[in-house]
């Protein structure tokens, strides 16, 4: 039996930690005057083709005309955006002669939007700034708001974005620590009008986020901290987001467990997303649902090594059982009753693929910080069980 003795998010608050971050119901109102304050005059927004025809794009160029902006649009972006599509971005901003950078939407729109403020005014190319290399010796970089409109990337808070290398299939991170949004706008609003499907994939990302970057061993209390409070507001939230759409708190309590899962994987995260990426690149799959299959599996092959994890979280959740099994149990719960599929192959991934896929994960740099240090066999393993079998 869960504890559903929740407090909600307030209703309107400012953080100052890790960036400028302005929360609470109506909050996109003040996105020209956020642009004011970063003294820009021609602001490019940025998101992905799913979102072009939603009203919070032409609510945002239209408000950012209204007050004296010139504003562009680039939405060239696909569900899993590319170096390809980060480069026509840069293209675009400088052939509008922009000066800032707003990423709005889901987290596909958020790293491309991220990706092209990496390199908008300077010849430095894309991979540069990948998280295995040594950081460039950059400065100056193009001033980037960030307005989330789904609850479950937690990308709003950092300039780390996940990018398909289309010469080598896979997916990469970029960043750079100089880097940082000017300011995130978390309005849960813009949240209301998601479909319950999208609702369940992208809450099952945050909840994936804060599993695994908690148990990543290493001692990091301001993460950890993060992941937890993460894991208090999602629990009970992620179910009724879905049966109660138009809740405003519910919606606001996913938003800002999304957020604070998204800062405790500054800590690292693992083997689901490793694994995650590479089926999103080989398979545009959609990252959260991917995340959400594979889950079970990756938990039952960490289980020697996060047991004393578990009372923690299961603390969080609300649960009554707190070992490893009662975490588990609750996981497989809830995603049964999110209606996420069991197994890769209805992603379309087959056994053909799996060795592959496991060669590229095992690479990732999530793949270095799982609790359990896993082999390209072990790796094809657990690939291969929830192709076949699920949970």
């Amino acid at each position: 039996m869960k504890d559903t003795n929740r407090i909600a998010p307030p209703d309107i608050v400012d953080w100052t930690f890790p960036v400028p971050i302005k929360y609470g119901a109506g909050r996109f109102s003040e996105l020209a005057a956020t642009c004011h304050a970063a003294k820009s005059e021609r602001p490019l927004v940025i998101t992905d083709r799913g979102s072009r025809e939603l009203y919070f794009v032409e609510n945002a160029l239209t408000a950012l005309t209204e007050a004296g902006f010139f504003p562009g649009l680039f939405t060239e972006v696909s569900p899993n955006p590319t170096d390809a599509e980060a480069e026509r971005g840069k293209a675009v901003f400088e052939a509008g002669g922009h000066d800032l950078i707003i990423g709005l939407g889901g987290g596909s729109g958020l790293d491309a939007a991220k990706a092209v403020s990496l390199i908008a005014g300077r010849k430095t190319s894309l991979w540069s700034f990948d998280f295995d290399k040594t950081p460039p010796d950059e400065a100056g970089f193009v001033p980037l708001i960030c307005v989330p409109t789904t609850a479950g990337t937690g990308a709003e808070t950092d300039s780390s974005a996940i990018i398909t290398d289309t010469r080598r299939c896979i997916k990469g991170c970029v960043w750079h620590p100089q880097h940082k949004p000017f300011a995130t706008i978390l309005d849960p609003e813009l949240t209301v009008g998601l479909p319950p499907n999208l609702t369940a994939w992208t809450g099952c990302d945050a909840l994936v986020h804060a599993i695994e970057a908690y148990c990543v061993p290493m001692f990091h209390p301001l993460c950890d901290g993060a992941a937890l409070e993460a894991l208090r507001l999602i629990g009970p939230a992620l179910p009724r987001a879905v049966t109660h759409p138009e809740e405003l708190e519910t919606r606001g309590a996913m938003l800002a467990g999304s957020c604070l899962a998204g800062v405790s994987f500054l800590k690292g995260l693992g083997l689901v997303h490793a694994i995650s990426h590479m089926i999103g690149a080989a398979h545009d799959t959609h990252h959260g649902l991917t995340n959400a299959v594979l889950l079970p599996a990756v938990l039952r092959f960490n289980a020697p090594e996060i047991h004393t994890h578990c009372r923690p979280m299961a603390e969080a959740l609300g649960l009554e059982r707190r070992d490893f099994d009662g975490v588990y149990s609750y996981v497989c719960d809830l995603l049964d009753a999110l209606e996420i599929p069991t197994g890769l192959s209805d992603l379309g991934v087959t056994t053909a693929d799996t060795k592959d896929l496991a060669r590229k994960a095992s690479r990732d740099p999530a793949a270095l910080t799982n609790p359990r240090p896993a082999s390209v066999e072990d790796i094809d393993t657990i690939i291969r069980e929830v192709q076949e079998a699920g949970r």
